[in-house]
């Protein structure tokens, strides 16, 4: 079985960490995706969809140094649903992302790079596993650079 979401959209609010007790740290955020398509009656019309995206340990602290609103990021993740009682008792359910990997999809400013003992000029993108990717406008690692010969 498999569960694994793909998405490419930006960031609606800068990142908001949260450190547990035991030392664990969770970021969340939202990312818009944008779909277009033509109505029966051939208009033009444009969807935009919410996505609510966390994030734990290494992965979220990367994400709240170099993410910010309006950022045009690549994730990838599973989805995951949580249950929660509002403040009246009515019983809610929550979809979210889990994220495993996320990238920067944007090029830096000139003179702007990562933060961290692992980063180094042109790091772009970061994954739950520590390791960061390079390039600059790819979507995955060994991707062309020319954002033209991407498939979407």
């Amino acid at each position: 079985m498999v569960n694994k979401i793909t998405l490419i959209g930006h960031l609606g609010r800068d990142p908001e960490i949260r450190t547990f007790e035991n030392g664990s740290k969770m970021v969340t955020f939202t990312l818009a995706t944008n779909e277009s398509y033509k109505d029966k009656n051939d208009n033009w019309q444009n969807l935009t969809e919410w996505h609510n995206v966390k994030a734990w340990r290494y992965l979220a602290e990367k994400a709240e140094r170099e993410l910010k609103k309006g950022n045009l990021v690549y994730i990838e993740g599973k989805m995951t649903y949580r249950k929660y009682q509002d403040k009246d008792g009515v019983e809610r359910t929550v979809a979210e992302v889990d994220a495993s990997t996320i990238q920067l999809l944007e090029k830096r400013e000139p003179g702007q790079r990562n933060i961290g003992p692992m980063s180094s000029p042109g790091d772009t993108g970061f994954s739950s596993s520590g390791s960061l990717q390079k390039g600059t406008s790819s979507a995955s690692p060994g991707a062309p650079e020319n954002d033209d010969d991407l498939p979407f």
